[in-house]
């Protein structure tokens, strides 16, 4: 069973974010501040924390700076801040995911589910072969397949690759991406990082005009995942 803490300071989307989770056979932890939510996640030791970035005695900015100074478990928030630079911040800071209210019961439990997905994939993270549609990685040979045939990559597009596949699910941001993949001084080359990503998507995608696996987070960065996405 999968331990969520919410911390949000509005009752009725806690319930409505309670309840949703309890239909999904999730162990359901709330509180309404930060202070109390940071003393439960260290009680708690959950899998997944679901964040409100306004909450009435803090920013939720300072939750996930303090949540990633202990925890790799994965942070989904929930914000009526929807413009793109907080966003931003939220994924910069340590969050994994980020949805906008007023938001759907079917898109959070997607979400929770895929971020709960990439917790136990990271438990188990040593395997040295990951697969994905028609694609298999061989982790330690550094070898890729799509359809049973070898695929070359370059360096940089192996690098993107095996970035995307240690972080199935999770937004990575613009600057994430460049700075992991190319180094910190190639923060301001969105276009560069756009025309690896569409390499990849032409090498490993079915069609690379409708990606199924590493899909675009407009103005904020790139999702992987491993399922195809729904058409």
């Amino acid at each position: 069973m999968s331990r969520v803490l919410i911390v949000e300071d509005e009752p009725q989307i806690r319930r409505f974010v309670r309840l949703a989770l309890h239909g999904e056979g999730c162990e359901v932890t709330e509180t309404g501040t930060l202070r109390e939510g940071l003393a439960l996640a260290g009680d708690t030791r959950p899998d997944l924390v679901i964040l409100d970035l306004g909450l009435p005695d803090g920013d939720g900015l300072d939750f996930i700076r303090a949540w990633r100074a202990w925890s790799e478990a994965p942070l989904l928030v929930l914000s009526a801040r929807g413009l793109e630079a907080d966003k931003v911040a939220a994924l910069d800071a340590g969050a994994d995911d980020y949805l906008s209210k007023p938001f759907g019961v079917a898109e959070l439990l997607a979400r929770a589910r895929a971020l709960l997905r990439r917790r136990g994939a990271g438990e188990g993270a040593a395997r040295p072969l990951r697969e994905f549609g028609r694609v298999a990685v061989d982790l330690a040979r550094r070898e890729v397949r799509v359809d049973g045939q070898a695929v070359h990559l370059t360096p940089i597009e192996y690098r993107l690759l095996t970035l995307f596949l240690s972080h199935p699910g999770r937004v990575l941001t613009h600057r994430q991406l460049l700075r992991e993949v190319w180094g910190p001084g190639h923060g301001n080359s969105g276009h560069t990082l756009r025309v690896y990503v569409g390499r990849l998507r032409h090498l490993l995608e079915q069609d690379p005009t409708q990606p199924q696996h590493v899909l675009t987070e407009i103005g904020v960065g790139y999702r992987f995942e491993s399922e195809a996405a729904p058409t």
